[in-house]
């Protein structure tokens, strides 16, 4: 329905309105980056979105209404100079058709079909197996397991050091399902892992009680765009970028300087979660069991949708 059925006309006053909104809200990450990036200050936490994802500041400040939308008024005609869009037909509310600018369906099918044919695949599997929930971040410490030459890729303190550090990963199971995590393990801590991912395996492995999974879902919205709406991208996006993560991770944020959660006591920091997630689990424990069935689904059907033209 989303490629085949008439686009729902927006007029200009209600998509810039919507547009000024996405970008109010894009700044809350990108501004800040940007001025970084002015003074030669990376961080290691904040910049993550823009350094191991894709997409730049620009782009993800660019508003697309996505498929089943056509814009109205002169603005909207500046949007034909951009990449797969066009003149298309559309309906108003009251069912009166019209001449705007959206999506080149046509140009975006042939382009991109097969690409949203597998992510549907990757996110309908995702979102029908049963979620995992044992990891409690234990891929953090993985990637730090007794590091050989040119492994370490931060200079930020670790909450046990080093012998600390490797003693949690040699008494845990460490069971990661996804490869973007899991190529990330030092060359010593890749055999303690229970499950050897690989690109080909994706579809078989992913599963919606990853914290790695559910961070993808932006990747995904932003490699089908346009024809994604810019709407779904502050929900499917980290927010703000990877705090869950970091906050069982093996470095203390507060030595990051994002000031976001309180390094853990000494006697906390002793002892690592054990059981499945409650109120009392790790925040990453309990925020990567919520919210990614329905955001798998949601984008699962709208990439299907896309995939097949109807």
């Amino acid at each position: 329905m989303l490629l085949t059925a008439a686009p729902t006309a927006l007029a200009e006053a209600e998509w810039t309105a919507r547009e000024a909104a996405h970008q109010a809200r894009m700044d809350t990450w990108v501004a800040p980056h940007q001025e970084r990036r002015r003074t030669g200050t990376a961080h290691p936490v904040l910049d993550f979105l823009f350094t191991y994802y894709s997409e730049t500041p620009n782009r993800l400040r660019r508003w697309h209404p996505g498929a089943g939308t056509v814009l109205l008024g002169d603005a909207a005609r500046e949007r034909l100079a951009w990449p797969l869009y066009a003149e298309v037909d559309g309906l108003t509310a009251d069912g009166d058709a019209v001449r705007g600018v959206g999506l080149d369906r046509p140009a975006f099918l042939a382009k991109r079909r097969s690409a949203a044919g597998w992510v549907e695949g990757l996110l309908s599997a995702t979102a029908g197996r049963a979620g995992q929930f044992g990891c409690f971040g234990m891929h953090e410490w993985a990637m730090l397991y007794r590091p050989g030459d040119g492994e370490v890729r931060h200079e930020l303190p670790l909450r046990l050091g080093q012998a600390g550090t490797d003693a949690v990963v040699e008494s845990h199971k460490v069971q990661c399902s996804h490869i973007d995590a899991f190529r990330f393990f030092t060359r010593a801590g890749v055999p303690r892992n229970t499950l050897q991912p690989t690109r080909d395996t994706q579809q078989q492995l992913e599963q919606p009680g990853c914290l790695h999974a559910t961070m993808d879902l932006y990747k995904w919205a932003y490699k089908l765009s346009p024809a994604t709406p810019a709407s779904c991208w502050p929900t499917a996006s980290p927010s703000p970028p990877t705090s869950v993560s970091w906050t069982c991770a093996p470095r203390p944020t507060t030595s990051a300087g994002t000031g976001t959660h309180r390094s853990p006591s000494r006697h906390r920091r002793a002892r690592r979660p054990t059981s499945p997630p409650s109120a009392a689990s790790p925040p990453a424990a309990r925020c990567s069991a919520s919210g990614c069935w329905p955001s798998s689904a949601t984008c699962s059907t709208r990439a299907e949708a896309l995939r097949s033209g109807g």
